[in-house]
């Protein structure tokens, strides 16, 4: 696949999927900013590009904080007014009963996963217009399309990124921007080693694959919403979950 020129933008692009992201579209030809909160990873994947010749830079961008947001896209429309491509694969949540959720998580949960994403993407949304075409992708969760229990408010909000993808592929349609969303089911990073070993077990019993996915999976199919291969698809909502959720 052939991204030679294009500019892309990857949210959480400091680990898991997002850095699987960020990696395979330079490897495809794209010049990529790292939007995260952990500047010392970032720094990590910066060297590691850099190892290989891969075009990457990084921003730091606080997703839930709707100011530094906005400063962070605005510092990279500084040095790229240029925007094709807009990955927004940041998500956080922790594992806990519903009725257990403090108010300052809620709030957290929904603007890393949720919040921030609208920001971002409305910040960013007028360089893509610019352009003439453009591609945006969303990763959310099958969480979001199916529920899962001790991740409700994580559900919602990965929910809300599904109806917010097939909203904004309908305004923006006009402008020849495709929005496209990836929903992975239960994938090998760091926030899933945290989880207890029992819920891990009961993950691997349920994928038909009898395996997590792999970032690189998720990542494959984020760039072919990214690619020019998918140019004729837009709205849509794939998962990538190994059988796991075959409905809903």
């Amino acid at each position: 696949m052939d991204l030679d020129g294009k500019t892309a933008l990857v949210t959480g692009g400091a680990s898991g999927i997002g850095r699987a992201t960020v990696m395979e579209l330079a490897r495809n030809g794209a010049h990529v900013i790292c939007a995260d909160v952990n500047a010392e990873k970032g720094a990590e994947l910066k060297k590691e590009a850099a190892a290989t010749n891969f075009a990457v830079e990084f921003v730091s961008v606080d997703l839930a904080n709707s100011e530094s947001v906005r400063r962070g896209v605005a510092q990279v429309l500084e040095r790229h007014p240029r925007i094709d491509i807009l990955v927004n694969a940041a998500g956080w949540n922790d594992l806990q009963p519903f009725m257990e959720n403090a108010p300052d998580y809620i709030d957290r949960v929904i603007a890393v996963n949720l919040g921030g994403m609208l920001h971002l993407t409305q910040a960013l949304l007028p360089a893509i217009i610019a352009v003439g075409k453009g591609k945006i992708v969303n990763v959310s969760s099958d969480a979001g399309r199916v529920g899962s229990s001790g991740e409700t408010t994580y559900a919602a909000a990965k929910g809300g990124v599904i109806a917010f993808t097939k909203s904004l592929a309908r305004e923006v349609a006009r402008y020849s921007i495709n929005v496209n969303c990836v929903c992975p089911g239960p994938t090998d990073t760091p926030m899933l080693r945290s989880r207890p070993e029992k819920l891990k077990e009961a993950f691997l019993r349920a994928i038909p694959f009898r395996r997590f996915a792999k970032p690189q999976e998720i990542a494959d199919a984020i760039v072919f919403f990214a690619g020019p291969r998918s140019d004729y698809i837009t709205g849509q909502v794939l998962s990538v979950s190994g059988g796991l959720t075959f409905a809903g």
